[in-house]
């Protein structure tokens, strides 16, 4: 069996890679970047013949098509909306499986801040995702859609938790990577890099859907704060978390529920300096005049603000979750909740974030190509990894020392 890596030379593919080469069943590894220093680097890193280098230009469809034939699964670690469907879009037409973590369900594309989406003509980006699904469909393609750490993880443990009750009504998922608090310290904002930068910022500027009352409205991302303390392996501390976009698949394949949220989990400080920004218009992306020359607020800041967030020598983050479930199952109160602290290791110089995401895409692309995960279409987690396959890749995930602790309560 063969896997392709898109975005191979970036941390997140560099991570899937160093994780597929390990199992026995795959003969091959692809990264596919522009660069061959870069590409080179990752394969000097992890030290095995499987890996091999791909040059490619996505933007040439043809060339990407020919690739990707050669290939049983493909996995998706790429920048911005505008790469992931374009890739997404060469992969159903080449017939190859694949597994995207960037773009939180293509399915319902979102329509604000599209980061250069481009859509076919003669289309609307509204009916883009239901396109592509059916595309996939008639290809026999299956396509596991934002599958990482979160989207991804907090999609599939939710996800779970509702299949164990007879009427689910409110799930909240809390996930977040954060810097190490003796790191968080000497950033601004309390954060540091570890994810695409200038997504998160689009994430905390965009309008996004959330479940209350049974109903779907529409509120701004980075409001409805949330103080909460986690007291889980041996830890103890306070966090907060806000709305973000990150689980859209849940208001379209978890219906029933009559309330749902995901929130992005950050230290104290983080939320209060975003909305300072927010509220001076530092994030806005509408150019304005300075001196007669038009600037993009959030394309200045990045520049200035970017290099203070970038780790230091010796700085280590976290990937924490927190998500809870409330329903009933044989008429009475039940609470469900999901836990996860996971750490850098620094061994293997390889960033929590790195693990969280980067192990659960090779995971997940791995029982695609065993035949474990067979859907076709476009196939959110929470549908995707289900039954014995949830507790396989619980499995999996502590087999590389990231553990995620379930408890369950009975209310009444």
């Amino acid at each position: 069996m063969k896997i392709l890596v898109f975005g191979g030379s970036g941390k997140i593919g560099s991570a899937v890679a160093w994780d597929l080469v390990k199992d026995d069943a795959i003969t091959q590894i692809g990264i596919v970047g522009r660069h061959e220093k870069s590409l080179k680097k990752v394969i000097d890193w992890i030290g095995s013949s499987k890996i091999k280098p791909h040059i490619l230009d996505i933007n040439d469809r043809e060339a990407t098509k020919a690739l990707m034939k050669q290939y049983d699964v493909g996995a998706l670690t790429l920048p911005d909306r505008k790469t992931s469907y374009k890739v997404v879009q060469s992969a159903i037409e080449a017939g190859l499986n694949i597994v995207d973590t960037i773009e939180e369900f293509h399915r319902t594309p979102d329509e604000y801040e599209t980061e250069g989406l481009e859509v076919p003509p003669g289309m609307v980006i509204r009916d883009y995702g239901e396109w592509l699904h059916d595309q996939a469909k008639a290809n026999s393609v299956t396509f596991l859609d934002g599958m990482g750490f979160a989207p991804g993880l907090s999609n599939i443990t939710l996800g779970d938790g509702i299949r164990k009750l007879d009427v689910a009504e409110k799930a909240i998922a809390r996930v977040g990577g954060i810097p190490s608090k003796e790191a968080a310290a000497r950033h601004p904002l309390r954060y540091m890099i570890t994810w695409a930068f200038e997504h998160v910022l689009r994430e905390y500027m965009i309008k996004l859907n959330v479940i209350k009352s049974g109903k779907i409205i529409e509120v701004n991302a980075a409001t409805d704060l949330e103080p909460f303390p986690f007291k889980e392996f041996g830890k103890d501390e306070m966090l907060e978390c806000a709305v973000t976009p990150g689980m859209p698949s849940f208001l379209f394949t978890r219906r029933q529920l009559k309330e749902f949220a995901e929130k992005t989990v950050r230290w104290p400080g983080h939320w209060q300096g975003v909305h300072t920004l927010k509220e001076c218009g530092m994030l806005d992306m509408e150019p304005v005049d300075y001196e007669g020359t038009p600037v993009v607020p959030r394309k200045l800041l990045l520049s200035i603000i970017t290099p203070k967030l970038i780790a230091q020598e010796g700085d280590t983050d976290v990937c924490v979750m927190y998500n809870t479930l409330e329903g009933k199952r044989a008429g009475k109160n039940v609470r469900i909740e999901y836990f996860m602290w996971d750490e850098a290791d620094t061994k293997n110089n390889m960033s929590s974030m790195m693990r969280a995401t980067g192990f659960t895409i090779a995971i997940s692309a791995a029982m695609i190509a065993k035949g474990k995960i067979v859907e076709k279409g476009i196939v959110a987690p929470e549908d995707g990894v289900v039954g014995d396959l949830y507790q396989e890749f619980l499995v999996e995930l502590k087999k590389r020392n990231i553990e995620i602790k379930e408890k369950e309560t009975v209310l009444n």
